[in-house]
């Protein structure tokens, strides 16, 4: 049986030459089913729990192509890609809500380190306990996830050194987050961080993954993988997704993938050696993504994070085509080969030197591929 998908899609709004606009009190105001950020500049949409590919195809792309509506009226703008704020004022706080509390501890405690755009891909699994073992698993293994994702190699007009600039600054919080043991320790853990104040309240758990739920922490029923930058291209969404969903059906067919039970590291400190083996994992993955060195966490042994995906991508293959998603994993060949995001738009930029021109063909291009998305299939599955 597929579990259910959502995602929450942030994305900024702006002109076509690639200046970033915050508009998000508008599009808010005019338009169901969008939410502000702290900062203007970015607006989000959240697609309902769906279980089917094709349908989720069209409940991304539909209100993409409804917003992208909206922007016309209001002028020449249109919706940018990548993570972060590629072409300027990385030095300013555009505050969607000035009397937001909230808000205003955020501005104030990390200012624009959180101004990015990101997919948070949510997945339904209901059993507590089933649940923490995923996000054990997807932990773990979330640096190739980043690694598939990357799309903010610029930031102010310059190229980092990052592929995900974004996750290279972004203020993992709190600092050190345990592999949670239990659904008792996750409930726990996140009561002592609330009275500590490392957390400000249930949803200031901002790391690679995290259970989610009506009633956090104690009513859960979805896992959400945080790490991935904004995939413009839905059809590489839905890759990385299935990719997702397949290991996920395969632990809970085998649940001896927990890493707490199948890892070759030493027994007495093998939560926390994990935790520092993926921490570097992810920092390694945020600079160089598919061509990053990382270490498995099974065995410790060293591979690049394209060996480790096509690794996995054998692995889950006939439980994708047995639960008849297979077809839905294909694209990320693709990735695999020709390399994400940020490395097509950094073998632009070598060319030219110039992240504006490479902005600007990125969002004529994701345009005119959500126009021809919806023409060709989400109308068809309407009728």
């Amino acid at each position: 049986m597929l579990l259910t998908k959502g995602f929450e899609v942030e994305m900024y709004t702006g002109t076509p030459d690639g200046k970033i606009v915050g508009l998000s009190d508008r599009i808010v105001a005019a338009l169901d089913g969008f939410v502000r950020e702290p900062d203007s500049r970015n607006v989000e949409y959240t697609t309902a729990p769906l279980c089917r590919y094709e349908r989720l195809l069209c409940d991304l792309v539909r209100p993409r192509r409804q917003l992208r509506a909206y922007l016309k009226q209001l002028g020449d703008y249109t919706l940018i890609p990548g993570s972060t704020l590629a072409l300027g004022e990385s030095d300013r706080f555009y505050r969607s809500d000035p009397a937001n509390l909230y808000h205003a501890y955020i501005e104030n405690t990390y200012g624009t380190k959180v101004v990015t755009a990101s997919i948070h891909i949510n997945v339904g699994i209901s059993d507590p306990e089933v649940l923490m073992r995923a996000c054990r698993l997807v932990r773990l293994e979330a640096p190739l996830y980043l690694a598939l994702s990357a799309s903010s190699p610029f930031l102010d007009g310059e190229a980092t050194g990052y592929h995900s600039t974004r996750w290279g600054v972004f203020p993992k919080t709190p600092a050190h987050v345990p592999l949670f043991e239990s659904h008792a320790h996750f409930v726990r853990w996140t009561e002592e961080q609330l009275v500590a104040g490392t957390m400000q309240n249930v949803r200031h758990l901002w790391s690679s993954v995290r259970p989610n739920g009506d009633r956090r922490p104690y009513n859960l029923n979805r896992l959400e993988l945080r790490i991935c930058d904004l995939v413009i291209d839905p059809i590489a969404l839905l890759a990385i997704t299935a990719l997702l969903e397949a290991r996920l059906q395969q632990l809970i067919l085998d649940p001896s993938l927990d890493p707490l039970e199948s890892s070759t590291l030493p027994a007495a400190n093998r939560a926390e050696d994990l935790v520092a083996l993926t921490d570097a994992n992810e920092a390694a993955a945020a600079a160089n993504s598919l061509d990053a060195e990382l270490r498995h966490w099974q065995d410790g042994r060293v591979l690049l994070a394209r060996d480790w995906i096509a690794e996995l991508y054998q692995e889950v293959w006939a439980i994708a085509r047995k639960q008849g998603f297979s077809c839905f994993l294909l694209p990320l060949k693709k990735i695999l080969r020709e390399g994400n995001e940020a490395q097509r738009w950094l073998e632009l930029y070598q060319q030219t030197q110039n992240s504006r021109s490479v902005i600007q063909q990125a969002i004529q291009t994701a345009a005119q591929q959500e126009q021809a998305l919806e023409q060709e299939l989400c109308q068809p599955l309407v009728a």
